[in-house]
């Protein structure tokens, strides 16, 4: 069995997008996930699965939501343990940075350099960002509901499924799986 997360974007931000994180863990354990358990109610949820193959588990996550309730979810699986790598990758210092204003993007697979060649950083400024593996750590100091490096950006950008988390969730997410 591997340990995964799933993070679903746009869950519980209005009365359209409701999904009851009982309903999540009923649909996870429906695809054949185990010891699935939830973190807040904006779609962060923890499974175990004996399938190797986290981009097929987003994919039947996303028929599962569709097929119950009707509603296109974006979803991005990663293994849980890969958690851990993403808070020692992390480029930035984060000495007087609020955690609630820093941001990791978890995109559907890795980043290719020439999709962000030629970004400029100071562009975006006062936010700033720098580019993982398969994520992008975004820092907000005027708050991440002003950034233009949301999701969608990143989505046109790169053209893979976005959602991002911030710093507090990713740590706690991290700890919940044991990382």
């Amino acid at each position: 069995m591997t340990g995964y997360v799933a993070l679903l974007r746009g869950i519980n931000v209005g009365p359209t997008t409701r999904l009851p994180m009982q309903d999540l863990r009923m649909l996870l354990e429906g695809i054949g996930g185990t010891g699935v358990r939830t973190h807040l109610q904006s779609g962060n949820a923890l499974f175990d699965h004996d399938r190797a193959d986290p981009v097929a588990l987003a994919d039947e996550l996303e028929k599962a939501i569709r097929g119950e309730f009707g509603r296109d979810v974006p979803c991005v699986v990663r293994e849980a343990a890969g958690l851990r790598t993403v808070i020692e990758r992390n480029p930035f210092d984060m000495t007087g940075v609020n955690p609630a204003r820093f941001l990791v993007t978890f995109l559907s697979g890795p980043v290719e350099p020439d999709r962000i060649a030629g970004l400029d950083p100071a562009d975006f400024a006062p936010d700033d960002f720098r580019p993982g593996e398969r994520e992008i750590y975004v820092h907000c100091p005027d708050g991440v509901q002003k950034t233009r490096l949301s999701h969608a950006f990143w989505e046109k950008r790169l053209g893979l499924t976005a959602t991002a988390r911030n710093w507090n969730t990713v740590t706690k997410l991290a700890a919940m799986a044991g990382g």
